[in-house]
């Protein structure tokens, strides 16, 4: 008798959303390997395996059965999903138009091999099931309206019902152009979630070389003024690059409420920042100082001086000018560079100039990439500003517990400061 899969929600899960994934059919004690896959929008395959036992019934049920090894092994419910590896070296798992799923084959072979695979010379794995679970970026009935008015580019997600909701602007990393994921599935939690491009989209200038916050507040003001934004301010959300840019934001501008950085600077970073009669010069770097793995791969932690000394002083962004209420996302093994060093001297400029002290939340075994809940890991890349993949750190089950809390952190935080839902979530990790 095969094997059926049973998912639940068995339609529509969207990607930050766990899914229930159990199997009817096997004979008690069965053993057998679970593996995901998929394709990104590039043509990467994306791979991971798992090995089970079914229980006395021939029942087996993710949420309950331990992985005897594998890409993982121990009670993960869902680390078929965010253990997923690329089959191409220092390939980063990214979804670049969130109107289409992605499709996980999910399949049940007979026995356990160490490294399954379709066909296995002579005797190939028997294949006992097989179904195909679609994950989406944009939750049910969440509006997605590209933005051109005046010079800003991006795209706005508005949750599905009727009414203004906290405003939230989602600056992205150093690798450009305009990345809708993260607000995408935001909106769908009662946000309304501008993504906005920066640099290396359609007219906008091509490198970070030089930026001017004059752009960054139209995008403020041209959110603040839509009528499904309840203001009086918006929350920022930052991440890498994304972050420092936030925090200058925040520094700066008016009609700023609330602010998240993820794994960001406390310096700028990248180019020239300027605004109005104002400029911040980009944090200088020892390139002695960066490391090269015996695979090629680039460690840049150590590579940027501190903006505590000397002249790259004038680098700091002046965080205590901002009259709104952070949150710091920290990973404790980024190797992009020294986020909780970052976060903790935003803190201390902030408490010397009377400001409230911000929230810092540190994640051990978290790299540089923490994404929305059961994005896969990616633990060394292309870097956009170096030109060569580089080290962003990571160990996968740590990473993927933090993103999980992170997603939580990060919408109670801003339901709390910007209006909705009250509340502040322990971290459990």
């Amino acid at each position: 008798m095969p094997a059926t899969v049973i998912l639940e929600p068995e339609d529509r899960c969207c990607w930050d959303e766990p899914v229930h994934i159990t199997v009817h059919g096997l004979t008690p004690g069965q053993r057998v390997t679970l593996r995901a896959s998929l394709r990104d929008e590039k043509g990467a395959h994306f791979r991971a395996h798992a090995r089970y036992c079914a229980d006395g019934g021939g029942e087996l049920d993710l949420a309950r059965a331990p992985a005897l090894g594998g890409s993982f092994a121990g009670l993960e419910p869902m680390g078929l999903i965010w253990a997923l590896e690329p089959e191409k070296p220092f390939w980063r798992f990214l979804k670049r138009d969130v109107q289409t799923p992605f499709a996980v084959e999910l399949e049940v072979l007979e026995g356990h091999e160490p490294e399954p695979q379709r066909v296995l010379g002579p005797e190939p794995q028997r294949v006992l099931g097989r179904t195909v679970h679609k994950r989406y970026f944009l939750p049910p009935g969440v509006r997605r309206e590209p933005v051109r008015a005046g010079r800003v580019r991006a795209t706005l997600f508005l949750p599905p019902e009727p009414g203004r909701f906290p405003g939230v602007v989602d600056v992205s990393g150093a690798a450009g152009g305009l990345w809708e994921y993260r607000a995408s599935l935001l909106a769908g939690k009662g946000f309304a979630v501008m993504a906005l491009a920066y640099y290396n989209y359609e007219d906008l200038p091509k490198g970070i070389e030089t930026l001017h916050l004059e752009y960054f507040e139209e995008a403020v003001n041209y959110l603040l003024n839509r009528p499904e934004v309840k203001g009086p301010g918006l929350g920022l959300l930052g991440i890498s690059k994304g972050g420092d840019l936030c925090l200058s934001m925040a520094s700066f501008l008016k009609g700023i409420t609330a602010a998240t950085i993820i794994n960001g600077c406390v310096a700028n970073i990248g180019g020239v920042l300027h605004y109005k009669d104002e400029t911040l010069p980009p944090l200088s770097a020892n390139r002695n100082r960066i490391k090269v793995t015996k695979d090629g791969v680039v460690d840049i932690t150590d590579a940027l001086n501190s903006p505590l000394e000397g002249p790259d002083q004038k680098s700091f962004i002046p965080v205590e000018r901002a009259e709104c209420t952070f949150l710091f996302l920290v990973g404790l093994d980024d190797h992009n560079w020294k986020s909780e060093f970052y976060a903790n001297e935003a803190s201390n400029r902030l408490q010397a100039h009377g400001k409230e002290k911000p929230q810092i939340i540190c994640y051990p075994g978290a790299g540089h990439c923490i994404e929305p809940p059961y994005f896969p890991m990616c633990w060394a890349s292309l870097h956009a500003l170096v030109g060569s993949p580089v080290i962003w750190g990571g160990e996968p089950r740590a990473h993927a517990m933090a993103q999980v809390d992170a997603w939580k952190q990060l919408q109670a935080f801003f339901h709390k400061h910007l209006g909705g839902k009250e509340g502040r979530i322990p971290t459990k990790l």
